[in-house]
């Protein structure tokens, strides 16, 4: 009944990751009226979007959704707008968040390193295959290895993740700031609407047995 028509090919899903189907715009949209119609407190929406933005600037690719969901949980939350903050960090803005999380992590320890975009995604690329391979070495005859895998912590993770937590600690508070105003607003708004909505409707309901009542005489 709420299936698809139209079924999505992989491509086709892999393609509106990158480009949502309506454009990037319409997609935000979206997502910010969700946040705004959250049945929660203003505080606790803008905790959740503070954590889902500092998960964004985090290197655990794949598992952003898991780690929004722990970090919404330690700083009390809301757990929806923390998985739904998350999509800050999108193919727009992952080349801003790599460079930036890199070369913070870099500095802060120490090394004279700068890595292009495209270098940085094909390492997590690698890496993840040879995780991969690594895993199923558990079930067959080949050999793990995992020199490859500790170079690339050392060189690429380590220092994606060290600097990450700056900029993306400062995201956070930046988002949990500006989100936090515009909902309670937003929902003051929506609260005055629902009562001069539920007033008209008594309001109507009055009015309908004394016009019967002049009908009749």
């Amino acid at each position: 009944m709420f299936k698809r028509r139209i079924k999505r090919n992989w491509p086709t899903i892999v393609a509106h990751w990158f480009y949502p189907r309506g454009g990037w715009a319409r997609a935000l949209s979206y997502m910010a009226h969700r946040l705004r119609r959250l049945p929660d407190t203003p505080s606790k929406i803008a905790r959740g979007v503070g954590a889902g933005v500092f998960v964004s600037f985090t290197p655990f690719f794949g598992f952003h959704f898991v780690t929004a969901v722990i970090v919404g949980f330690a700083v009390r939350g809301n757990i929806l707008a923390a998985l739904l903050a998350t999509f800050f960090g999108n193919p727009l803005t992952f080349p801003l968040i790599a460079a930036t999380s890199l070369e913070t992590g870099n500095f802060l320890l120490g090394r004279d390193v700068i890595f292009p975009f495209r270098v940085i995604v094909s390492s997590f690329g690698d890496a993840s295959v040879e995780l991969w391979r690594n895993f199923e070495a558990i079930f067959t005859d080949a050999n793990a290895e995992w020199h490859r895998l500790a170079e690339f912590f050392d060189t690429v993770f380590l220092p994606y993740l060290v600097g990450g937590m700056v900029p993306g600690f400062a995201a956070g508070l930046v988002a949990y700031f500006f989100s936090k105003p515009l909902i309670a607003a937003y929902q003051k708004h929506r609260r005055k609407k629902l009562r001069k909505k539920w007033a008209e409707m008594r309001g109507s309901a009055a009015d309908a047995p004394a016009k019967d009542k002049g009908d009749a005489a």
